[in-house]
C-alpha cells in the first residue's frame, strides 16, 4: 500500500529555546466514515481559535488518555491482535484505556456512542460516563481498528502521542451531537478534504485510511502500523512498526 505523503507546514508554536522537551501523552482520536451513494464521509470538526494546539484547524474526534479510562467496565474486549498491535509501542495494559479513551472522547465530542448493550445494567455507572451507560450501552472496544500513530515532534510546547482507530458509522450509536469543543461538526467527503484546513498528520492518516476503506487489510498479529514521524522541514515519513 502507497501513501503520497504531504509536505506542507501550518503554523504552531514552538517551546522556548533553552527548555526541556515536553513528554508527549497518550492520546486516541477516532476516524468515522460512511458511505453515501458511493462516496465516502468522514466527520471532522474544526478546533476553536483558542485552543493551545491545532488552533483552527480540522481534526477528528479524540482527546488524552485519562487515568480513570483504565477502570471503565465494557461491552467486550479489543481484538486480540489490536491489543498485540498497541502492546508495541505501549506499557502493558495502556493500549486497553487509549481504546476506552477514544471512545470516550468520540462520545464527549460527538454524542456518538462507540458500544453494545452493558453486560451488568445493573451496577452504577463509571464516574463521568453516566450519560453514556444511562442509554443501556457499554464501551464496545471490539468495533475500533487500530491503523495509525503519531508523536508529536519535540519542537513543540504541547505534546501527544496519538493513537488513530477507525470505525464504520453502522457501528455507532445515536445522533451527532456536537459538545461545543469542535465548531463545525460534520460529514466531510473524503475527496473535499483537500479544502479544508488540516494538520499534515492529519491529512497523512487519513489518505492511509482512505486505502484502508477501499482495500481492507487482514487482522492479523503481525499487522505493521504505520507511525508517521515528523522531519525538520515540515516532511514526514512512514516507519512501520
Amino acid at each position: 500500500m502507497t501513501i503520497k505523503l504531504r509536505a506542507i507546514e501550518h503554523t504552531q508554536s514552538s517551546r522556548e529555546k533553552g527548555t526541556k522537551a515536553v513528554r508527549p501523552l497518550d492520546a486516541a482520536t477516532v476516524i468515522i466514515w460512511r458511505k453515501q451513494r458511493q462516496r465516502t464521509e468522514i466527520l471532522m470538526g474544526q478546533r476553536h481559535h483558542m485552543h493551545k494546539f491545532l488552533p483552527n484547524l480540522y481534526v477528528f474526534p479524540g482527546g488524552r488518555v485519562d487515568g480513570k479510562d483504565a477502570r471503565v467496565r465494557s461491552s467486550d474486549e479489543m481484538d486480540p491482535a489490536v491489543a498485540v498491535q498497541l502492546s508495541r509501542t505501549s506499557a502493558k495494559g495502556r493500549g486497553r484505556s487509549i481504546v476506552v479513551a477514544a471512545i470516550r472522547e468520540t462520545f464527549e465530542e460527538t454524542g456518538l456512542i462507540i458500544g453494545k448493550t452493558d453486560p451488568l445494567p445493573h451496577r452504577p455507572a463509571p464516574k463521568g460516563w453516566e450519560r453514556f451507560f444511562s442509554a443501556g450501552y457499554a464501551p464496545s472496544l471490539n468495533c475500533l481498528e487500530y491503523i495509525a500513530r503519531a508523536v508529536t515532534p519535540v519542537f513543540r510546547p504541547i505534546r501527544f502521542d496519538t493513537r488513530f482507530f477507525m470505525v464504520q458509522d453502522k457501528n455507532l450509536v445515536g445522533d451527532i451531537q456536537g459538545s461545543g469543543e469542535l465548531e463545525k461538526l460534520g460529514w466531510i467527503p473524503i475527496d473535499k478534504t483537500p479544502e479544508f484546513e488540516l494538520a499534515n498528520v492529519t491529512r497523512n492518516v487519513l489518505a492511509y485510511a482512505e486505502k484502508l476503506i477501499d482495500y481492507p487489510l487482514p487482522q492479523s498479529n503481525d499487522r505493521k502500523i504505520p507511525n508517521f514521524k515528523h522531519l525538520p522541514g515540515g516532511k514526514h515519513v512512514l516507519i512501520m512498526q
